[in-house]
């Protein structure tokens, strides 16, 4: 019953970003390794992909359209025709074992796939795995290997007519379905709905927290197919920001030359990402002027990496969330009791995980779930709702530790300050337990990275006989350098840290397992180091 008076109920659906997009900022450049294009320009496109979608690939509200591809205009398009006839856009993570990939789809039961071109061949070969798949859509031409049958993504938009009366949809109807990076057992499904992404793009643009506007030029180098990048697709549009894509060149020749180009304001990815363009630009072979923020997930950076970039004139942000919390959920940005602060008390402010996002709310719960007190000093496990968090796994049933009283378990552990900014310390199975004390492995990592001979580090507990457990720290010495080793490494530390957290074991390794959005891979460090124990 609506109460006479009251503001009107207008649904929360992209429709109506999507009409922005198409009339307000219809000049906002997109710019694709396909193409150079507009948002009014691809509009048209996206209507006749919705036509198509319906007429010729009899997709309906509710069916599953898989893609498999990496960060182009084309896949942009899908991000739109697909929830605007009411579907669902699965996002496939294409760096997933094949055995995981052919799992989530039949999970999903996706009923279309588009495909990057160039993965022509991967698919073929994934196809006769895909039990609930009719139709393979190539997103440009197809290599070699491609399931039989296969049509091509511009014939379809080119033939159609655009979708002048789109349907319906419920503010609460499914937009995407994006699966967890899956390295402990099968990958889970966590669905969004249209006013969970509308409002966490609105979120999203606020100015403290990332603070997108029409000014801006902005590069996602965060996977399409993951978190669906963070929600740039949505919240770039809706502000009016342009777009940038890099197709699936990953380089830093690459990256940086984009950046500078086209004069890129803005960009989001790993740490990783950034590290690999800092000696481009620390050695003069590209500029980063353009940039005015990076904003930086998936992984805690190191205070090295936060300086660096600031005395390239770059506000270096970080970031916090998780596909079950769509996806982003917090900001590191300064608070207002922080001004005046000298600039090393500043950082220390910065490499904190922030403030939870407007709209969301934030706890830390003991073992025994009742929260804790926001006093800086106790720490538990963090908790997150909302409305744009996971209230549940895409059709699982074993979910119920993950979910409870309407909070969702993030599995991280934290602290909050009395004003709600917040530290998350480390995963709890991370964390390392010596002599009845934890032992942060995020933060220890972060301080054996800023050492000038390591060019990538992992923290993990070790059983000890006599502690419990002992961290030992796993590492990849930096080009032309000799990695350090315990007794370097210790001398290093000390005063860093505190003495008990210096690590009893330094293991130099060619490289760090990596999960496949990029993160470290601990589980698998683990099962390598599983024969050594610590007095």
């Amino acid at each position: 019953m609506t109460i006479p008076g009251l503001m009107q109920p207008t649904p929360l659906t992209l429709d109506h970003v999507f009409e922005r997009m198409r009339t307000v900022y219809a000049d906002g450049q997109v710019i694709s390794p396909e193409r150079r294009t507009t948002y009014g320009e691809l509009s048209e496109r996206i209507l006749r992909l919705a036509r198509a979608l319906v007429d010729d690939l009899g997709v309906r509200p509710g069916d599953r359209v898989a893609t498999f591809a990496t960060n182009t205009a084309r896949h942009f398009e899908l991000y739109w025709a697909v929830p605007l006839v009411g579907a669902v856009l699965h996002t496939v993570n294409i760096r997933l074992h094949p055995e995981q990939i052919a799992y989530i789809c039949n999970h999903a039961e996706d009923r279309v796939l588009f495909f990057d071109g160039a993965l022509a061949a991967q698919v073929g070969e994934l196809a006769p795995e895909l039990a609930t798949v009719k139709d393979y859509v190539a997103l440009g031409a197809a290599a070699d290997g491609a399931p039989g049958g296969t049509r091509d993504h511009d014939a379809l938009v080119g033939g159609a007519e655009p979708l002048r009366d789109l349907p319906a949809v419920d503010e609460q109807a499914a937009l995407g379905l994006c699966y967890t990076s899956g390295t402990t057992g099968m990958p889970k499904g966590v669905l969004y709905s249209h006013r969970g992404m509308w409002l966490h793009s609105l979120a999203a643009s606020m100015a403290d927290h990332i603070g997108l506007s029409e000014a801006d030029r902005v590069l996602p180098i965060v996977p399409m197919f993951h978190a669906f990048a963070w929600s740039l697709p949505y919240a770039a549009p809706m502000t009016g920001a342009e777009l940038v894509f890099h197709g699936a060149d990953n380089s830093p020749e690459h990256l940086a030359g984009l950046i500078e180009r086209e004069q890129v304001t803005l960009s989001a990815a790993v740490p990783t990402i950034w590290k690999t363009l800092l000696p481009l630009y620390r050695e003069g072979r590209a500029d980063p002027a353009s940039l005015r923020l990076v904003f930086v997930g998936g992984a805690a950076s190191p205070r090295a990496l936060i300086e660096a970039y600031d005395e390239l004139g770059v506000t270096y942000l970080q970031v916090w969330g998780m596909t079950e919390t769509g996806p982003l959920a917090s900001a590191a940005r300064p608070r207002r009791r922080h001004r005046g602060l000298d600039h090393d008390a500043l950082l220390d402010v910065r490499e904190k995980t922030g403030t939870i996002f407007a709209g969301l709310e934030a706890r830390i719960v003991g073992d025994d779930d009742e929260p804790l007190p926001w006093d800086g000093q106790a720490v538990g496990e963090l908790e997150v709702r909302g409305p744009w968090i996971a209230s549940a796994y895409y059709r699982q049933e074993d979910d119920r530790a993950r979910f409870h009283d309407g909070w969702l378990r993030t599995g991280d552990m934290a602290y909050m300050e009395p004003d709600g900014y917040f530290r998350i310390v480390d995963r709890a199975k991370d964390l390392v337990k010596s002599g009845g004390e934890w032992i942060s492995s995020v933060e220890l990592e972060g301080h054996v990275l800023a050492h000038p001979a390591v060019a990538d580090a992992a923290v993990i507990g070790v059983p000890s006989r006599k502690w419990d457990e002992r961290p030992v720290v796993v590492v990849v010495g930096e080009d032309g350098q000799t990695a350090p080793g315990l007794d370097a490494l210790r001398e290093f530390l000390a005063g860093r840290v505190p003495k008990w957290w210096l690590p009893d074991d330094v293991v130099v390794v060619d490289e760090i397992p990596k999960t496949s959005v990029g993160k470290l891979n601990k589980r698998a460090l683990r099962e390598e180091l599983g024969d050594l124990r610590l007095p």
